[in-house]
């Protein structure tokens, strides 16, 4: 049984950065396709960013393309998210999301792609 926490959330102002991480219990993740997604109150989940398990390929959301970066460590399990340039948008609460494939250069930007989720880490963005 895989488990995913989440780390790293926190109250911080605009243009500040933030690393998020989500540590993988339970089974090596090397062949998990690695997802972020987020959830604002009063909204639906959105897809946030996506990673495949060779790290060949990622999938960004347009609202973060170019400030957040993905990127994973197979030998500690862990999964990372480099937020900078953060903006009162941003703020929700951060999940990670996994789910094996066989495929090395997958990723996935449906979150119903996914089948193992985090508890979720919360990001505040002050203007």
């Amino acid at each position: 049984q895989v488990q995913l926490i989440e780390a790293g959330g926190g109250l911080v102002q605009a243009g500040d950065s933030l690393k998020l991480s989500c540590t993988v219990s339970g089974r090596t993740f090397s062949y998990y396709v690695m997802g972020w997604f987020r959830q604002a109150p009063g909204k639906e989940r959105e897809f946030v960013a996506a990673l495949s398990w060779s790290g060949a390929s990622t999938t960004y959301a347009d609202s973060v393309k170019g400030r957040f970066t993905i990127s994973r460590d197979n030998a500690k399990n862990t999964l990372y998210l480099q937020m900078d340039s953060l903006k009162p948008e941003d703020t929700a609460a951060y999940y990670c999301a996994a789910v094996e494939t066989y495929y090395s250069s997958t990723v996935y930007s449906r979150a119903d792609r996914y089948d193992t989720w985090g508890q979720g880490t919360q990001v505040t963005v002050s203007s």
